[in-house]
């Protein structure tokens, strides 16, 4: 057992007007909740206002919006993203927010709940696996997907199929504790080199 719980943050990445992502994203906060080795932040994007334009370079003064973002990617252990699938790959809004970041992402592990229709957001999970690595970032082999989300949850927004959907979650969890604990331990042994 750890000797302090992971700072888990679950990431909202779908701003849309009339979007599906806190449904899925409540959800895996409670999956994460409910362990004793996890601490859960959510935050949601569409209530960031993070700028869509960044500037010519990151080294400068920082919109107060980023900055008021920073502490908690930060104090991170490891992320869960929530993401759609919009035109066979992720949101805008998430790139913007993972763009806006550097070293808040290094040596960190990062695990995808992902939903839309018939595929699931499986593209976009896999676009964002090509991603996170530019960020000296680790994905975990194993996600969580909702192909026609909709469907899959009922009208209080619990999977209609909660057994599968809580063992989908505890190996994805489980995966990102381990490589949570692996990494706060090496980053705390010595700086990462990147």
């Amino acid at each position: 057992m750890p000797d302090r719980k992971l700072n888990v943050a679950v990431l909202i990445g779908s701003t849309r007007t009339g979007r599906f992502g806190p449904v899925p994203a409540r959800w895996i906060a409670e999956q994460a909740a409910g362990r004793d080795d996890f601490d859960v932040d959510v935050i949601d994007l569409a209530q960031v206002w993070l700028p869509d334009v960044l500037p010519e370079s990151l080294d400068g003064s920082l919109p107060q919006a980023v900055r008021d973002l920073a502490p908690w990617l930060t104090r991170a252990d490891a992320f869960v993203i929530v993401t759609p699938e919009y035109n066979q790959s992720f949101p805008a809004s998430l790139k913007n927010a993972i763009d806006w970041y550097v070293d808040e992402w290094k040596a960190k592990p990062v695990a995808f709940v992902s939903y839309g229709g018939i595929a699931g957001g499986l593209r976009a999970v896999s676009d964002l696996r090509a991603v996170f690595p530019g960020l000296h970032a680790v994905t975990v082999r194993d996600s969580v997907c909702f192909p026609d989300c909709r469907d899959k949850f009922d009208d209080e927004g619990r999977p209609k199929d909660p057994e599968g959907c809580a063992a989908s979650a505890k190996s994805m969890l489980d995966q990102l504790a381990w490589w949570g604990r692996m990494l706060r331990t090496a980053r705390a042994r010595e700086p990462y080199p990147g």
